[in-house]
């Protein structure tokens, strides 16, 4: 603290002009450290409950003490496979008081789906207030694997097949099959998509403008996954990257959705808030419940900062 004094004395020397603009914004700053760290809200994912993340909200009050944590009991279960344009509303109604009582704004914490969720939300959602965005392990770029969730969902299908389900109307009332990618059936999967393919801008839509928008007033957008993850297939998507027609893992940046910016995240790579963390040896089911995963992508981005840097970029697309 005394060097706080020591350096307040040097400017109220040098620029009482510079001074006086800046002692409100440590006041703030110096307020926020003391009352604590902005709230975080958690979205669970496919067949998941809020019970299912007792460990993080361990973990992030063990970090964090006294942090507000919501995770969001919606959609449970059986009840995830409803469309995920009625999961954004949803789960936004839910959403949005938490944000109008938190003045200084909140944490995203968004898992498997439920990342592909949040994404909806922060898209259609003009004021919202969210800083840090993690996407723990989320099928971004889509979803292209015979795991053991479509053997349960569709047993009568390999992943080759699908897509004969997924890109029809009744196809697209089941969650899954709204962020089903397969990369030998393009043209369908861009034509058929009811959320990702729109989501992504793979589709031309009349707000695509206003979905960058408010996307980008995020402070910064964390993109957790691994190899091992054995679910999210390939399992770089869980940071853009994807297939291309020979099944070859494209990485994000060689992405046609970056190379555009046609949602932001080559904006957010240029301001330095696109944040890519990969941790090897974790299974999918346990993202949220390892420690080593919060320490190393999660912890550093709950936090209150100041003079934040979407403050100069807000609304710029």
């Amino acid at each position: 603290m005394g060097s706080f004094f020591a350096m307040s004395s040097r400017w109220r020397s040098g620029s009482s002009g510079a001074a006086a603009l800046l002692y409100p914004l440590l006041g703030v700053c110096l307020w926020a450290a003391v009352v604590g760290y902005k709230p975080v809200i958690i979205v669970h994912g496919l067949f998941d409950s809020s019970g299912d993340f007792k460990n993080l909200l361990r973990f992030i009050n063990e970090s964090h003490p006294g942090t507000n944590v919501s995770v969001i009991d919606l959609f449970d279960r059986s009840a995830s496979l409803q469309p995920m344009w009625k999961q954004v509303e949803g789960f936004k109604a839910a959403i949005y008081p938490i944000m109008q009582n938190s003045a200084e704004g909140v944490h995203f914490i968004c898992y498997s789906q439920g990342g592909l969720v949040c994404r909806g939300i922060l898209s259609t959602l003009p004021d919202h207030k969210v800083h840090s965005f993690i996407s723990l392990s989320s099928p971004q770029a889509g979803q292209y694997g015979d795991t053991d969730y479509l053997r349960y969902l569709f047993p009568q299908f390999v992943k080759s097949n699908l897509y004969h389900v997924c890109y029809t109307s009744i196809g697209q009332r089941i969650s899954i099959c709204n962020y089903w990618n397969d990369p030998h059936h393009r043209d369908i999967y861009v034509n058929s998509s009811d959320y990702l393919a729109l989501l992504n801008g793979e589709r031309p839509d009349q707000n695509s403008t206003e979905w960058k928008r408010n996307f980008l007033k995020i402070d910064k957008l964390v993109l957790v996954g691994g190899p091992d993850d054995g679910v999210i297939t390939p399992w770089q998507s869980s940071q853009f990257g994807f297939y291309d027609d020979n099944e070859t893992v494209v990485e994000m940046q060689q992405q046609q959705l970056y190379l555009s910016d046609v949602f932001g995240l080559k904006t957010l790579a240029a301001r330095g808030d696109l944040v890519l963390c990969s941790v090897p040896g974790v299974e999918h089911v346990f993202w949220h419940s390892n420690q080593t995963v919060f320490h190393t992508c999660m912890e550093k981005w709950l936090v209150y900062r100041c003079f934040s840097k979407k403050r100069e970029n807000k609304g710029n697309i």
